[in-house]
């Protein structure tokens, strides 16, 4: 609860310093152009990047061999984003759920715990797609700087280092545990310059590379196979720039596909990179300046992003919390292991 305190005087603060007082009247005009039939289409859109993303995920389990329902995948990863906001672990605590559901429904472990790594990977690969077109846009009309493409580049070396663990523990398991271990030992030496007890568990870094590997063994799908989750990761991404277009025509202003784009690409980038859980704080601090740049009214910039942060984080958050509720109070039963 003290986090998520923080992180709802987080956003207000934002939003309190974005709103200021010599904007409050543009700011008033604007509200009264709003329409609520478009906000709410927004929440219709967003309800169905819930099931997007449950038949990404469904079909990164298929190539593992495993068979789970969309609904029950839905909530799942509803409630992994749930957990990564109020325990923010660079999505670790999102992949500790999904194995811990796996052993509570009867499936390997450790082929769900690969299945969530490479949804987070595979995530990513489709929106390196989309910023790729993105940043196009931004220097078409000359407004991409050091900042973007410094993100750009922190983001695709996150990306390359997934690939490079994810494919050490398909060739490997004695090599990957040795690299985990490895980092723990560095990552350790660093926190005990603040604490004396150990950080992270280099007996833990091994049990993880024995689980990928695992996880890997019933991999008989071909590499090109990885293209349809892929294209699911796209749609996801597609279905949050719908989102952006609405909160524009929620408050009429006007706008270009490639303002869409543009301003979602930098916002998106931006939550992925940020130092806090989901972007909080700096996607609001930075998405009004990003649609300005595009040609957008200051204090319209600051009601779309509003508007946006809105649907795509606080609605998730408040269906995650209840999503993780459930998972342990419906009184499932776990379901049959799977051994393909």
């Amino acid at each position: 609860m003290k986090k998520l305190f923080v992180v709802v005087i987080l956003f207000l603060g934002i939003a309190v310093v974005a709103i200021s007082f010599s904007e409050l009247e543009t700011i008033m005009l604007t509200l009264r152009k709003a329409h609520l039939t478009f906000f709410i289409l927004a929440i219709i859109v967003q309800l169905l990047w819930f099931i997007t993303t449950a038949r990404m995920y469904q079909s990164i389990f298929h190539l593992l061999g495993v068979d789970e329902s969309t609904w029950t995948l839905s909530r799942i990863a509803t409630a992994a984003n749930f957990i990564n906001v109020v325990a923010p672990t660079a999505g670790v605590g999102g992949i500790a759920l999904f194995a811990s559901e796996a052993r509570r429904r009867g499936h390997p472990a450790g082929k769900v715990t690969v299945a969530a790594a490479l949804f987070l990977l595979l995530d990513q690969t489709a929106f390196l797609c989309i910023l790729a077109l993105g940043l196009i846009i931004l220097a078409r009309r000359n407004d991409l700087d050091a900042g973007e493409i410094s993100a750009s580049i922190f983001l695709l070396g996150i990306a390359l280092s997934y690939a490079f663990v994810l494919y050490l523990g398909y060739r490997s398991e004695e090599k990957l545990g040795k690299l985990l271990a490895a980092a723990a030992r560095g990552i350790n030496r660093i926190v005990r310059i603040f604490r004396k007890h150990e950080y992270l568990s280099e007996a833990r870094a091994h049990e993880f590379a024995h689980e990928v590997s695992e996880g890997f063994s019933g991999l008989t799908e071909k590499p090109s196979s990885l293209i349809r989750p892929i294209l699911w990761g796209i749609l996801d991404k597609v279905l949050l720039m719908c989102i952006l277009m609405f909160s524009f025509l929620s408050f009429e202003v006007p706008f270009t596909a490639g303002t869409i784009i543009a301003g979602f690409s930098i916002a998106y980038l931006f939550l992925i990179v940020s130092p806090t859980p989901s972007g909080i704080g700096i996607v609001e601090g930075l998405m009004p300046i990003a649609l300005t740049s595009l040609n957008v009214d200051w204090s319209q910039a600051v009601l779309i992003t509003l508007t946006y942060r809105t649907v795509t984080f606080w609605v998730p958050f408040g269906i995650g919390a209840w999503a993780f509720r459930s998972l342990h109070t419906g009184g499932e039963e776990p379901s049959a292991i799977d051994h393909a």
